[in-house]
């Protein structure tokens, strides 16, 4: 077995099979290389992969094999790409606890894990909140290409958004009307019914919906309370990361927050989404010169405030081991109007167990 080989099994990721993406370029689309038209357009992509496909033969333009990545896209091309990709995801029900925090016939309020992403996706298939879910409500496997004809009496969860976003989406995400990143812990709620996630989603969308976090920050902010906004969009250097934009690239994004409490060199504070972006809490954490402590992708794993030396580094060490390493962010409280019944509900969760741990640590040493 391949080194390759042996990485798919430990991952649980099957063999991949050729799939067939067809892309029109619009009008006004500025002049462009393909490489980089096909890889902006293209769900998982990137683009030394891209640039491998078109080399290799299975990029056509107009009906004509291309194998120059250069190769300039003007608007009205027909591009059709073969690309190989894992095959469709059928989500397995898993017996794996879950803190519910509510439940009725309508929803459930869930409070997440640390390390447990919310939906299967190309590279996580298993292990999910989904799989979670599935078996709590008694549902049986569910696959992606087949959630369209599906209804929520037979899933147990709401499909009306479940199914791709766009082509080639890989997600399926029955139930979901908001998400947290792998590593953030707390609140969330997900719709058992299609009437109750359309009622859900439009509250998420008028930002009706009442959400605070707590987050352990590097530094105490000045001002102690404040907002910041702004564009946010994949960043050109990392598209795995966020990153803040020029005005108009990108989404617009706006996030309040509060120092709950003053630490020295940290700070504990609360933060009041106003969007719901991507990795939104994080970037603009970053922005203002405080990132989540322990966010590896944001800066927050070093040392950002007060002394550098063996001893102090041996502490901040510490701490991120104990988080595991993972950001200090935690989703604390979130209200919602019922679908149905138009009562006005609140839920929160207690801080985690290692967040918890790291910020009495910080208080009884340095604040």
């Amino acid at each position: 077995m391949t080194d390759r080989e042996a990485a798919r099994a430990a991952s649980n990721e099957p063999d991949k099979v050729e799939t067939v993406l067809e892309l029109e370029v619009p009008p006004g689309q500025a002049p462009v290389r393909l490489d980089v038209y096909v890889t902006d357009k293209t769900a998982n992509a990137t683009r030394s992969k891209v640039q491998r496909a078109v080399k290799d033969g299975r990029v056509d333009v107009n009906g004509k094999t291309v194998t120059k990545v250069s190769t300039p896209v003007q608007p009205g091309d027909r591009i059709v790409c073969r690309v190989m990709r894992p095959p469709p995801i059928e989500i397995v029900p898993e017996d794996i606890p879950i803190d519910v925090l509510y439940e009725d016939d309508t929803l459930l309020v869930v409070n997440k894990p640390a390390g447990m992403v919310v939906h299967p996706a190309y590279g996580h298939r298993s292990g999910t909140l989904i799989n979670a879910l599935l078996w709590h409500v008694g549902a049986g496997p569910v696959r992606g290409d087949e959630i369209d004809d599906a209804d929520d009496d037979d899933v147990g969860l709401s499909v009306a958004t479940a199914g791709p976003r766009y082509e080639g989406d890989p997600t399926v995400r029955p139930g979901l009307v908001h998400r947290l990143d792998k590593d953030t812990t707390g609140v969330m709620v997900v719709a058992k019914t299609d009437v109750a996630a359309a009622h859900l989603g439009k509250q998420f969308a008028d930002r009706t919906i009442r959400r605070r976090y707590l987050a352990l920050v590097w530094g105490e902010p000045a001002p102690p309370e404040g907002r910041v906004e702004g564009w946010l969009g994949r960043s050109p250097r990392d598209r795995k990361r966020i990153a803040t934009r020029p005005e108009g690239e990108g989404k617009w994004a706006a996030t309040a927050y509060e120092t709950v409490e003053p630490l020295g060199h940290f700070a504990l504070l609360r933060f009041r989404l106003e969007t719901g972006r991507t990795h939104q809490i994080r970037v603009h954490a970053q922005s203002i010169g405080h990132p989540v402590f322990g966010d590896p992708t944001y800066g927050g794993d070093a040392v950002v405030y007060g002394r550098r030396d063996g001893s102090r580094k041996a502490f901040v060490g510490n701490l991120l081991a104990r988080l595991g390493p993972r950001q200090a962010l935690h989703a604390h409280t979130l209200g919602f109007e019922h679908p149905t019944t138009g009562e006005s509900l609140d839920f929160e969760a207690p801080l985690p167990e290692d967040m918890a741990w790291v910020l009495q640590r910080i208080r009884d040493v340095e604040g």
